[in-house]
């Protein structure tokens, strides 16, 4: 097993890979990569949507769920583009960052809490922990494609 290395060490490394990833050697997602994460997205939330509105719970649960929905989307975009920026040497700031990642976490905890006190079937808080998670990561993709696509334009103009 190899020993860990220092900070200083890793901020070269990413240094080095970021004038890599600058350069013109952006690759272009296969078009059924970018359409597979789409339909993902839209699987994810629309099936999360749909459960919502069949459910049996008051408008201000509902609410609730949806709005929980929306801020993990947003939080885990928040995340991925400054994770991509600071690969790519592009300045984020710690507190950005951090606020990121928090509030992606905050998303995810505050379903499970939500969740785990519902008066639901078990089946169908899986239902809407798996939809909710499949929107989360497919949302993730979706927004790398955004960003590799137009890599890829800008360095064929």
């Amino acid at each position: 097993m190899e020993p860990l290395k220092s900070n200083e060490l890793n901020s070269n490394l990413e240094s080095k890979n970021a004038k890599l990833n600058n350069g013109n050697n952006s690759l272009k997602p296969s078009a059924a990569f970018v359409g597979a994460s789409w339909m993902t997205l839209i699987i994810g939330m629309t099936s999360y949507c749909i459960g919502l509105y069949n459910s049996a719970m008051a408008y201000n649960e509902k609410g609730y769920y949806f709005t929980i929905l929306l801020f993990g989307l947003f939080s885990v975009i928040s995340v991925q583009k400054s994770v991509r920026d600071r690969l790519e040497g592009i300045p984020v700031t710690d507190l950005y960052y951090s606020i990121s990642w928090f509030s992606t976490i905050t998303s995810i905890v505050l379903l499970i809490i939500g969740l785990w006190n519902a008066n639901m079937l078990l089946s169908e808080k899986g239902f809407f922990g798996m939809s909710f998670v499949l929107g989360l990561f497919s949302a993730l993709a979706v927004q790398k494609n955004t960003r590799d696509l137009k890599q890829f334009e800008l360095a064929n103009i």
